[in-house]
């Protein structure tokens, strides 16, 4: 009897997640590295309290868009042509296949996205106010990622040196989510009502969860 598609996608992540647990690139690579650059901000605009307080968040979410765009690059380059054709033949479902590398993106994004948060609050000294919020925000914005991340991924696998373009996909596409979580962070500094922009994040990941189901077997027959 054939897994179902959810059974196969959960197989899918849990190859991903524990590839990046035996290559630690996202942990020990890419999270330090997006600290360091947290850290090195204020050293580029001085160390006015209030000033940091004011465009902190800003710069954290364009610090999660940066490196986001990384992890999908590394998801990008490792799966290599020839294990995608073993799991075509083992009859992987290819929307299955879309849910279970976007998933596995998005908990990596969402651990790098706490970590990074963290080292923002204690940098910049940013307001913790409506913290419930956050539970929204964050795993809304990793789900966008990953998925945007699974796309561009599909898009370039079948062409040569096509992962360098994953960046260029990702990035421009991002920019509804970077300006949606930025807002979203600004208006609860602001003790403003942030809906309309969670409203926005939840329509883009919506979105971009029917473009990938819908496109993957379409990329899969190209390749």
């Amino acid at each position: 009897m054939k897994p179902s598609i959810p059974s196969q996608a959960r197989a899918i992540a849990r190859r991903d997640l524990v590839r990046e647990r035996r290559r630690g690139e996202v942990l020990w690579i890419t999270i330090p590295f997006g600290a360091i650059a947290l850290l090195l901000i204020p050293l580029a605009v001085g160390t006015d309290t209030l000033l940091l307080e004011r465009i902190g968040s800003g710069l954290y979410w364009v610090i999660v868009m940066l490196f986001g765009v990384l992890v999908a690059v590394r998801q990008a380059a490792a799966e290599t042509t020839a294990q995608r054709d073993t799991l075509a033949l083992l009859g992987l479902d290819p929307a299955a296949g879309f849910a279970g590398r976007a998933g596995s993106a998005a908990v990596l994004l969402l651990v790098f996205e706490i970590i990074t948060g963290v080292v923002a609050v204690v940098l910049y000294d940013l307001p913790l106010t409506g913290i419930a919020w956050l539970l929204a925000i964050l795993p809304l914005v990793a789900a966008g990622l990953g998925m945007l991340g699974a796309i561009a991924s599909g898009i370039v696998a079948w062409g040569r040196g096509g992962t360098a373009l994953v960046p260029f996909l990702v990035a421009p596409l991002s920019v509804p989510l970077l300006l949606a979580a930025t807002s979203a962070f600004e208006g609860l500094r602001l003790g403003e009502s942030i809906l309309s922009w969670i409203v926005l994040m939840v329509v883009v990941v919506l979105v971009l969860a029917i473009v990938g189901t819908l496109t993957a077997r379409p990329l899969q027959e190209i390749r």
